[in-house]
């Protein structure tokens, strides 16, 4: 996977940003894209143009796991 460091500004990335189709009209958003190489970037739907954060497939892949298994629900 060719490098990209965590906290690039967003908006350089030459990605394609999604979000969820359960995110919410007031903004509250995380967008991930996929990054050439296989790896994964996130950033917050209000501030497009701020820092992404970069996981490799196998680090987003724990956490969608983890997530599906409730393990974060204590945080909502």
């Amino acid at each position: 996977m060719p490098h990209v460091a965590n906290g690039v500004q967003a908006s350089s990335l030459d990605a394609r940003w999604i979000k969820s189709r359960h995110s919410n009209a007031e903004g509250n958003c995380v967008e991930v894209a996929a990054l050439t190489g296989g790896g994964v970037a996130m950033r917050n739907s209000r501030d497009p143009h701020g820092p992404a954060l970069v996981y490799t497939s196998a680090e987003i892949a724990a956490f969608l796991a983890g997530a599906k298994d409730g393990e974060f629900d204590h945080l909502l």
